[in-house]
């Protein structure tokens, strides 16, 4: 890939990789506000012990759905992450071939 190519790409990428990390933590710091709810609801149904409403909470299909949901934009971001990270490695090994070019032209001159 050519670097100006792989500069293009890293700016292409470069929104949608923001985007996944924005919905990475948001889902991070929502999870927080989700288990509680969730504990809160517990303590509704009866249980009393804050472990108990927190195994309730972590067994509850909303959580594990939060779970899913926050395993997908991990997913994403570490896509996007590594696409922009392969791009700046295309642009460092065009870097050094051409100075290993220029160091090879100087030692036929």
């Amino acid at each position: 890939m050519k670097p100006e190519e792989a500069a293009q790409a890293i700016r292409d990428k470069a929104p949608a990789y923001g985007e996944a990390k924005a919905q990475r933590v948001y889902l991070e710091e929502f999870r927080k506000s989700q288990k509680a709810l969730l504990m809160r609801e517990a303590l509704k149904m009866g249980f009393e012990a804050a472990n108990a409403q927190e195994r309730e909470a972590y067994a509850d299909p909303v959580y594990a759905k939060l779970l899913r949901g926050l395993a997908a934009a991990i997913e994403k971001e570490e896509t996007l992450k590594w696409e922009i990270e392969a791009a700046r490695l295309d642009i460092e090994i065009w870097r050094t071939r051409e100075a290993t070019n220029r160091m090879q032209d100087k030692a036929h001159q």
